[in-house]
This record gives structure tokens, C-alpha cells and sequence, in this order.
């Protein structure tokens, strides 16, 4: 159990409510993982700004189940707001679709989702 995220933040904001706690997993697992696959898209499609929403939309989420990629993310989110074409932010990309698969499938197991 959080290996792959921490939920040291979302005890201390629900209180340690397990139900509480519970319903921020879930959102996590409907929410992230489609807006990683987004985020995926747009950006080897070149498209900016859903490159620049997925990322700040996932910002959030990813800095309080702590998945330790929040400065990858951001430079992703950069990369698509400042139409940044002539740099590579692949590596940064790969980070946070690794990190966000591994917390999904650690989530789904803790959580028995």
C-alpha cells in the first residue's frame, strides 16, 4: 500500500474518513487515467491547448495523492500553453503516464476497485 502515491495529505483533509477517502480513490480512478490518455494524445498530435488542459486539470489530483511527478507535469502543461513545439517533453510525458498507471493499479488493489 502507497508505494506509488501517498495518502498522507488526503487523511489530514478527510480527517482520516475512510468513506471520505474512499470517494477520492475512486474519482481518481474515472478521472486520471482517462485525462493521462488525453494528455498522451494531444501531445503526439501536437495539439496545445488540450495538451495545456489535460495537464492543468490532472495537476490537482496528482499533487495530492503526491505521485512525485508534479514538476513533470508541469513542464508538459508549459510545454502545450507556451506552444513549445521545438522542445522535446517526451521524457517528462513518460513519467507521468508511468506514475499515473502505477498509482491506478495500486489504487484499484488497496481499495478493492
Amino acid at each position: 500500500m502507497e508505494q506509488h502515491y501517498k495518502l498522507s495529505r488526503i487523511r489530514e483533509l478527510a480527517d482520516n474518513d475512510m468513506d471520505f477517502i474512499q470517494s477520492l480513490a475512486e474519482a481518481f480512478l474515472e478521472e486520471v487515467p482517462e485525462d493521462a490518455e488525453r494528455l498522451k494524445k494531444a501531445v503526439n498530435e501536437q495539439d496545445y491547448y488540450n495538451t495545456y488542459q489535460a495537464a492543468h486539470k490532472m495537476k490537482p489530483t496528482i499533487d495530492l495523492f503526491e505521485l512525485g511527478v508534479l514538476q513533470d507535469l508541469i513542464v508538459v502543461q508549459d510545454w502545450g500553453k507556451f506552444e513549445k513545439g521545438s522542445e522535446d517533453c517526451s521524457k517528462e510525458l513518460e513519467l507521468v503516464l508511468v506514475a499515473v498507471e502505477e498509482a491506478a493499479t495500486e489504487l484499484k488493489q488497496d481499495f478493492n476497485l
